[in-house]
């Protein structure tokens, strides 16, 4: 016992390898997840040890978190802020209002402190962000003692924790299972004929390769068609294939457009697997792949940062940039944040957008200078990472009064605006800022996996007194404050603002941030359909919910 008192940092660790433990335990399509299992494992170390933790840790690691959250968040937060997405947004404002009057309305009917209603808020909307942004606010409360201060931010804990168990299992079946039953559908079906209508590819798992690849290089032997050019094939398929390489007997030739092709001759095709196919029936029959007869293809990505380009699809791009067709450039993916497109020609582009392009090196050169830049990203610059959490860190010390209530964003607040726009700011030209998904997924894990174990800390001893005093209407909120939002959406969704129903509960799902309830709903689905309503959503939440700690804080404080 001496021990874990005496050494906080012992305490801390052990109760994140703890907790992503007890968030592994499985009981049918729910988990805790590493988070909530955190949480729980530091109250019960808190209330045990009695450990204290610096203040300043959590409000590190609390800033890293966020401005990560903001900074993977920027790029699709803003791109999906158009006409087309405002039938999403009106989704996050049921949301928004919904759980600020519910824990408003709990606050007054039961007499809550202003920790007990915020934790409530926080964990019946599955929004973990909301536990930091409120204790932080409490703590600005100028009216409260420290040892006040103290306990109710240790009540924000404990509420968070019980609502967020019941909120979790709440929305995790309420979305996967009642809802496709209310909306009359089998939730598989209706993903595929919506995937079907939109034109849109089956989607690959990280350790999934196609087997039959887009790009290919096949040689053929020249059998029919003797004296046609090289351009004339080319352009008789309307640039869709390039002839790479020519073999005439032990030699090889320059694929120059002139050069007229002759019986016998063996030509490397290089293109789109059907176009290939279809080229191959005006040449010849195929053969196996010959020495000598190859070429090197580079890959490269880039970032569309060409304004032109904006709202083009990859078919238009091909045409504005004969460069394409030419040299024998291809687009083979879109990546769009952290989602894979199907590299399909009516797959609309966006700035920010990174293309990967396969062709000859010297064809790629040409056109990396005129619709991007090489996308580096191998190295996270912490230049404009730490200006970046400086600058939401002054950001939140701002103060605005509405009438007597004095509102401030925090280092939370800040921190998730200032995210937001350096990572829409990184978006737009990709050749500075990097922070590599995988280190900002790191950094966004670690920072609120380490800000949740020091609440769960300090919050321990406070906890049992609360869960006494509280214990049957924490689990009632929970349960309510993801009903009557998520219901409301439901009904507002399909009736008024006519969202496809797969789409209607992706992004109900995404409203309360919920990626255990988009999992559980893929997985019903079969299919990522329900993933493109959940992005819109989830994103404008993940900037608005954690606002909603200091309007709340503000409100009953004043």
């Amino acid at each position: 016992m001496g021990v874990l008192r005496d050494h906080s940092e012992l305490v801390l660790f052990l109760c994140l390898a703890l907790g992503y433990l007890v968030g592994k335990l499985r009981v049918g399509p729910i988990t805790l997840g590493g988070i909530c299992g955190t949480l729980i494992v530091s109250l019960l170390l808190g209330a045990w040890t009695e450990v204290t933790v610096s203040d300043d840790v959590k409000t590190i690691f609390f800033a890293l978190f966020i401005f990560a959250l903001g900074y993977m968040a920027g790029p699709q937060f803003f791109a999906n802020i158009n006409r087309g997405s405002l039938r999403f947004f009106a989704l996050c404002g049921i949301e928004l209002v919904c759980v600020l009057a519910i824990a408003f309305g709990l606050a007054k009917a039961f007499d809550l402190d202003v920790g007990t209603a915020s934790g409530i808020l926080a964990g019946a909307a599955t929004e973990s962000a909301v536990v930091g942004t409120a204790t932080e606010s409490i703590a600005k409360l100028g009216d409260l003692t420290q040892a006040q201060i103290t306990e109710y931010q240790g009540h924000v804990a404990t509420a968070y924790t019980v609502c967020y168990l019941f909120g979790l299992i709440t929305i995790v079946i309420y979305t996967s299972q009642i809802m496709p039953m209310m909306l009359r559908i089998n939730l598989r079906d209706a993903s595929r004929e919506l995937w079907e209508k939109m034109r849109g590819g089956g989607g690959l798992e990280a350790d999934e390769r196609q087997a039959l690849p887009g790009m290919v290089g096949r040689t053929y032997l020249v059998t029919a068609g003797d004296g046609r050019t090289v351009g004339a094939l080319e352009t008789e398929l309307d640039g869709r294939i390039t002839v790479e390489a020519v073999k005439r007997g032990s030699k090889l030739l320059t694929p120059a457009p002139g050069l007229e092709l002759t019986l016998s001759d063996l030509v490397l095709l290089v293109g789109r697997r059907s176009n290939v196919i279809e080229a191959g029936r005006l040449i010849g029959p195929e053969t196996p792949g010959i020495p000598g007869v190859d070429t090197p293809l580079a890959t490269s990505q880039v970032a569309v940062t060409d304004k032109a380009t904006e709202g083009r699809t990859v078919d238009q791009l091909q045409q504005a940039h004969p460069e394409f067709i030419k040299d024998g450039v291809y687009v083979t993916d879109v990546l769009r944040g952290d989602q894979h497109l199907p590299a399909t020609a009516d797959t609309a582009l966006h700035r920010g957008d990174v293309l990967t392009l396969v062709g000859a090196r010297s064809g790629l050169n040409k056109l990396v200078a005129k619709i991007g830049a090489v996308v580096k990203n191998d190295a996270t610059d912490f230049i404009y990472l730490g200006l970046g959490t400086a600058a939401g860190s002054l950001l939140g010390q701002a103060v605005v009064k509405f009438g007597d209530v004095p509102l401030s964003l925090g280092t939370g607040g800040g921190c998730l605006i200032s995210g937001l726009l350096f990572g829409w700011f990184r978006s737009r030209k990709q050749t500075f800022g990097a922070f590599p998904p995988q280190a900002a997924g790191t950094i966004k894990d670690m920072g609120l996996a380490v800000f949740i174990a020091c609440t769960g800390l300090v919050s321990g001893p406070q906890a049992w007194p609360l869960l006494k005093e509280y214990g049957a209407l924490l689990p009632f909120a929970g349960i309510a404050m993801v009903l009557v939002p998520a219901t409301l959406s439901l009904v507002i969704g399909h009736k008024l603002l006519k969202i496809e129903k797969p789409l209607l509960i992706g992004a109900i799902a995404g409203q309360q941030c919920s990626t255990p309830a988009i999992t559980s709903v893929t997985q019903v689905a079969q299919s990522s359909v329900p993933m493109l309503g959940y992005t819109i959503t989830y994103a404008l939440s993940n900037f608005l919910l954690p606002l909603t700690g200091p309007i709340l804080v503000g409100v009953l404080g004043a």
